[in-house]
């Protein structure tokens, strides 16, 4: 092979090689998000459980060495995920696995004796 086949090959290498660390990446933030499923209703789990299906199944739009359609499948899922858990802290729900909300600044705390 030429000199140019080979920097093509390394380029291409190089490209595939990142597209897979991008979506391992999406894919560990959207499975961290699953801790908080409960709270998020079924619309939160059918996004959550179709991405994963979606990212692990062979079928695909494009080949499995070209991950750009997982990585946005997985990007989409973790922008809804991420919607649905600012809408439920809006309306002032406690989601699972998330820590207790500071005291209001205008209530009193008491002492416990």
């Amino acid at each position: 092979m030429s000199r140019q086949a080979w920097v093509l090959v390394v380029i291409a290498s190089i490209l595939a090689l990142a597209t897979l660390v991008g979506a391992v990446v999406l894919a560990v933030r959207v499975v961290r998000t699953r801790r908080m499923l409960t709270g998020l209703g079924t619309g939160g789990k059918v996004a959550f459980y179709g991405a994963l299906i979606y990212t692990i199944f062979p079928v695909d739009v494009l080949p499995d060495p070209i991950y750009l359609d997982d990585m946005g499948v997985l990007a989409a899922a973790l922008i809804y995920l991420t919607r649905l858990v600012h809408q439920r802290r809006a309306a002032g729900r406690q989601l699972p696995g998330q820590p207790d909300a500071p005291p209001d600044r205008g209530q009193v705390r008491r002492r416990v004796p």
